[in-house]
């Protein structure tokens, strides 16, 4: 049995998400995701959602045989634990293949590192990014909030 783990933020789970664990499912038999904890995330903002929530929605995907919290000091531990086969790393995350292949290789550890496929956006309006869906959040209520504000100023501060 091929065992592959994937891992990553999986902040505002979104069909990126999903294509890329699908994509990593491929590679083996056995499909393991390791969440990254807050204090691992260091390439981009803090995670909105708390680990163990990301974790669990992680888990409800089909594609996914298990699901792990990531060690908030190491993150090789959970590596070392599952003892994959494979680790496949998503199309466009900031990890350098060769980099994990070596660190790998100093701690005995014996799998092949590959990288998944990309998805393009099925329709126009397809957010594929957990930025991208913060970004068009704050956009919108921020326009909310100004037509709200603009709307009062018409009303004398009443609304009806």
């Amino acid at each position: 049995m091929t065992r592959v783990v994937a891992q990553g933020t999986f902040d505002l789970l979104h069909p990126g998400h999903v294509h890329y664990l699908e994509d990593a499912a491929t590679f083996g038999d056995e499909l393991h995701v390791i969440v990254a904890r807050r204090t691992n995330v260091t390439h981009k903002p803090e995670p909105i959602l708390c680990a163990r929530q990301r974790r669990d929605m992680v888990a409800a995907l089909d594609a996914v045989d298990g699901a792990h919290l990531g060690d908030p000091e190491d993150v090789f531990v959970p590596i070392e634990r599952l003892d994959p086969d494979v680790i496949v790393l998503g199309f466009d995350q900031h990890h350098d293949e060769a980099g994990i292949a070596e660190a790998l290789a100093a701690r005995d550890i014996d799998c092949r590192v590959k990288r998944a496929s990309g998805r393009e956006p099925r329709y126009d309006d397809e957010l594929l990014s957990s930025g991208d869906i913060v970004d068009r959040i704050l956009r919108r209520r921020s326009a909310s909030e100004a037509g709200k504000t603009a709307d009062a100023s018409r009303d004398g501060g009443e609304r009806g």
